[in-house]
């Protein structure tokens, strides 16, 4: 299971019921903008969703707000919230707080991660009016009896008796760029740290021909880029009929959906990728070159002591092959900082993963204790030592972004353009143009300096067919 999704934001998601989504909602992370409708709809009813965590909650968020809209729940809030950290589930009563205060005559909907790990501590909270588990958020009835007078107060069930995955046909998500797809959900691991697989359940996958039937159906609406998301993504296939994987699906939406302009993974688990995954990477000029690994330690003996399925090893050499297969790839990758027993030598040890795998986008945990996972049993470090080698590492992810982008000046890229100027490369580098571009539309641009944290460019004419 890997904790984090390149691009991690809080997501606004807001809308006036039956009309899509208008706006993506970045820049509103605080998560506290008062409802209201968005621009150009027609019908009453509200319905606002605050995402707090992963892409799998993002994509979850529009199908939990296309079942509210269904139901013609209205003034309503939905939270959907993390549980990686403790810090995230701290945030997410937080936010809660901030939306009663300012949402008086709201209806509160709490579910995700936190509320089905910890579903007595939002119950308690005086703020919510109802607490959803994970396996009910995606399922159109639980909304339709939140509309029915008595509707029980908290629906929060055993997660880890569920055998299947919910699913749900979307058409978009306000931004006219990228959209996610779920294809998994749940995770068989029990890393010593992890608290997510008590929030998700067993690992189970969405059928393949279910996930190139939604694909087809965004890139209709116009999507020109889809991120494929899940918790433990490439245990992919693992409860299908057949041979099915990870890489064999990509192949299937690649060969299928002939008109999907690029195609995204979001964080995989390098141990666990399959040859048809490894020659995809090598062969597909579409599956965009970044790729986000759960390494969490650069350190064997840690390694070990989470109950991770590889070595420091195994990391880099994955990297120096797929570097090989795909020259250029970028990759990104989880650490944690100041895990029980970590020494500073330990911790040296992922301060030089970063050089010896290339790493270039870092998401770093201090290390948090989660009630009932062995780690917390385990000798812990000073809560100030897992802080200032928290700040290290991130030092060392800045430094090593900045230099990645330092050497892409003077590059023609391909840039496909989310907002206000501001787009993704295929490496998943953030660039500025230096005049306005239609958010949606790709084009080539000259990379023209670095800010150290994003590139900044000029769009360049589109070249003509000899």
């Amino acid at each position: 299971m890997s904790w984090w999704r390149p691009d991690l934001v809080t997501i606004d998601q807001r809308a006036l019921v039956p009309s899509p989504l208008t706006g993506e909602g970045k820049g509103e992370e605080d998560g506290t903008l008062p409802l209201q409708p968005a621009a150009g709809g027609t019908s009453h009813a509200r319905v606002r969703v605050v995402t707090l965590g992963c892409r799998l909650n993002a994509y979850e968020a529009e199908v939990m707000r296309q079942h509210a809209a269904s139901a013609g729940l209205d003034n309503a809030v939905i939270v959907n919230t993390c549980a990686v950290t403790g810090e995230a589930v701290r945030q997410a009563a937080q936010t809660i707080r901030k939306l009663r205060r300012e949402n008086p005559a709201a209806r509160i909907i709490v579910t995700g991660c936190a509320a089905q790990t910890e579903p007595g501590r939002f119950a308690d909270m005086a703020e919510i009016d109802h607490v959803i588990g994970n396996a009910e958020k995606t399922r159109a009835e639980t909304f339709r009896a939140l509309d029915v007078a008595g509707s029980l107060r908290v629906q929060v069930n055993d997660i880890m008796s569920v055998r299947e995955t919910a699913h749900a046909m979307i058409d978009g998500f306000g931004s006219n760029a990228r959209a996610y797809v779920q294809v998994q959900n749940g995770c068989d691991h029990r890393c010593t740290f992890c608290i997510i697989p008590f929030g998700r359940g067993p690992s189970r996958s969405v059928p393949a021909g279910e996930v190139v039937a939604q694909i087809r159906r965004l890139v209709e609406a116009g999507y020109p880029e889809v991120v494929l998301t899940g918790v433990d993504m490439t245990s992919y296939g693992a409860d299908l009929p057949g041979d099915m994987t990870l890489g064999r699906l990509v192949r299937q939406i690649l060969r299928h959906v002939p008109e999907l302009r690029r195609l995204r993974l979001s964080s995989i688990d390098q141990v666990e990728a399959d040859a048809h995954l490894l020659a995809a990477i090598a062969e597909e000029p579409r599956l965009m070159p970044h790729l986000h690994l759960s390494l969490q330690s650069g350190d064997d003996m840690i390694l070990k002591r989470m109950k991770r399925r590889h070595l420091r090893g195994d990391a880099v050499g994955f990297c120096r092959e797929v570097r090989r297969m795909r020259p250029g790839i970028v990759f990104g990758a989880d650490l944690i900082a100041g895990f029980p027993t970590e020494t500073e030598e330990m911790f040296a040890n992922s301060m030089r993963l970063v050089d010896d795998c290339g790493l270039t986008f870092l998401h770093v945990f201090p290390f948090s204790r989660r009630p009932g996972t062995p780690a917390t049993r385990m000798p812990q470090v000073a809560a100030p030592a897992v802080k200032e080698r928290a700040a290290r590492l991130r030092q060392k992810g800045e430094a090593a972004l900045a230099f990645h982008l330092r050497d892409q000046i003077g590059a023609e890229v391909e840039v496909l353009v989310e907002r206000d100027r501001v787009g993704r490369t295929p490496g998943f580098a953030e660039l500025e143009l230096d005049a306005e571009a239609a958010a949606g539309s790709l084009l080539s641009a000259r990379v023209t300096a670095s800010t150290g944290k994003r590139l900044q460019g000029t769009a360049l004419a589109p070249k003509c067919a000899s």
